[in-house]
């Protein structure tokens, strides 16, 4: 595949905008999934842990318990002189969130027992062993979109230059799949790209470029248009993003874990945030690499082979994705209507409808990448990702996914909701006082929340406050202790 390449001609159709270098093509159906109609075609996976059934059980009854035990220590306070209507909304707000950050402590647990006493190695991954030599073919695919060249292909160099240095570059093709709309960065994008091609060894056979004349669907659609096109000749993608990098140990470790395990159609790396340069930045980046690991090793621990999938830094069995991931336009108008921008999440579900597994490897290093550099652009972001969240409100009743995958929308769509909650949860704690004994605004430069919360049974309050704040609090602490724990994670943050 690697030595034939073709280049955009006059009289063939335009499925391509300009200028393109591409292999030849081996066609791969991708026909469009229904949501309305499905069963799950294996209930348990080979691949699964053991207990794994007992793993959730702990995860979502030890956050019941805890919830429950809160809730009670809430009602004991605000029960004192009876219920009013304020109180009440204030306990069920109390509820969801105490849930929410619940779930989030008996992960983080679960993360730190697996990080300080099992490293989890799973799928024959083990980062510890010698480099594994791999048989198949793999692409790995970068799409960009209106994106600063120079800065992309420069992190495609490096990734290509690290697998060059595993000597195993001849299993390997990278193609550059563009839906840049704006000419003058494609003309650059079209420059830069042929300087890596001529740069590189062996570039000319290896490096594969084209932007599509219709950007469709989006990532999704953009990738769509690949397996289409490209994806018989590859039995896996790795699907990277413009700013991505990964070495060329841990993608031929990936690979590995895709030829042993013929059952698996998705393994999902942890990126470490890098190339911070603003203080919000290194803050952002700081925090994910102390407690993002314990997260992730917990959430992994219960997921089992029902993982999610975040759309980048993943390596998928072309062929199952092909089969089960062609995604439908969402019934309705736009914001919720529409392409599926969140796609990543309903990929992962489809794929796992569709038989195939779905694993997660947090503790495989070598997978990066960058976060946003202001609150202005982590909000842009954010708002990006709130609409597409919000779109799975569609697809998490969809016929035959599993309840896992189920739950990986839910709490995607509750990350959005739990801000607004806090916010009322607030208020109301305010507004309570105000409205107990009627609002007397001459009162109201000396009023304090806490006069009321002093009036219920203090002992009460202080430790129902306590219990709120370790288990809010409790998940950072874990990590920071995994990080000290680990020589290689306390050097690397500075210990």
């Amino acid at each position: 595949m690697g030595g034939q390449t073709i280049h955009a001609d006059a009289d063939a159709p335009r499925l391509d905008a300009g200028w393109a270098l591409l292999p030849a093509e081996s066609p791969l159906p991708m026909p469009e999934q229904t949501l309305r109609e499905g069963a799950l075609k294996v209930r348990r996976h080979r691949t699964s842990p053991r207990l794994i059934g007992l793993r959730r059980f702990y995860i979502f009854g030890g956050t019941l318990a805890m919830t429950a035990i809160a809730t009670r220590m809430m009602w004991r306070v605000l029960s004192a002189n009876g219920i009013s209507v304020l109180e009440a909304c204030l306990l069920v707000l109390f509820v969801g969130l105490f849930a929410w950050i619940a779930l989030s402590f008996a992960s983080a647990v679960a993360g730190f027992l697996t990080a300080v006493f099992d490293r989890g190695y799973r799928l024959g991954i083990d980062p510890d062993k010698p480099l594994p030599t791999v048989h198949s073919r793999t692409a790995l695919l970068m799409p960009t979109y209106n994106e600063d060249p120079r800065r992309l292909l420069a992190g495609l160099q490096a990734i290509y230059e690290s697998v060059a240095a595993t000597g195993q570059l001849e299993r390997f093709d990278f193609f550059v799949l563009s839906d840049t709309r704006r000419e003058d960065i494609a003309r650059a994008e079209e420059q830069v790209f042929a300087e890596l091609r001529d740069r590189v060894p062996d570039g000319q056979t290896r490096l594969f470029y084209r932007r599509r004349g219709d950007n469709s669907g989006r990532k999704a659609g953009n990738i769509a248009d690949w397996v289409r096109r490209f994806g018989g000749a590859y039995p896996q993608m790795l699907i990277l993003d413009a700013d991505s990098l990964m070495t060329g140990d841990s993608i031929v470790r990936l690979v590995a874990g895709m030829e042993h395990n013929a059952d698996v159609g998705l393994i999902q790396t942890l990126p470490s945030v890098i190339g911070g340069r603003t203080l919000f930045a290194r803050m952002q980046q700081f925090g994910g690499r102390v407690y993002g690991p314990v997260i992730a090793r917990g959430v992994a621990w219960w997921h089992g082979a029902e993982s999610n999938y975040w759309g980048h830094n993943a390596i998928i069995r072309t062929r199952a994705f092909a089969d089960h991931a062609g995604l439908p336009a969402l019934p309705g108008r736009k914001p919720f209507g529409g392409h599926v921008l969140s796609h990543d999440f309903v990929e992962a579900a489809l794929m796992r409808r569709g038989g195939w597994a779905a694993h997660m490897v947090p503790y495989l290093g070598g997978s990066y990448e960058e976060g946003p550099p202001t609150l202005t652009d982590l909000l842009v972001r954010d708002r990006r990702w709130c609409q597409g969240n919000l779109q799975h409100g569609k697809v998490v009743g969809s016929r035959g996914l599993h309840w896992i995958s189920r739950t990986h929308m839910l709490i995607g769509i509750g990350h959005y909701f739990t801000a607004p909650m806090w916010a009322m949860l607030m208020l109301i704690g305010i507004a309570i006082p105000l409205f107990q004994e009627g609002i007397d605004f001459n009162a109201l430069l000396h009023l304090s929340p806490s006069v009321y919360w002093r009036a219920q049974d203090e002992e009460q309050v202080v430790r129902l406050f306590a219990a709120t704040m370790a288990v809010l609090l409790l998940p950072k602490v874990l990590g920071y202790l995994a990080m000290l724990l680990d020589p290689v994670d306390r050097r690397g943050c500075g210990g």
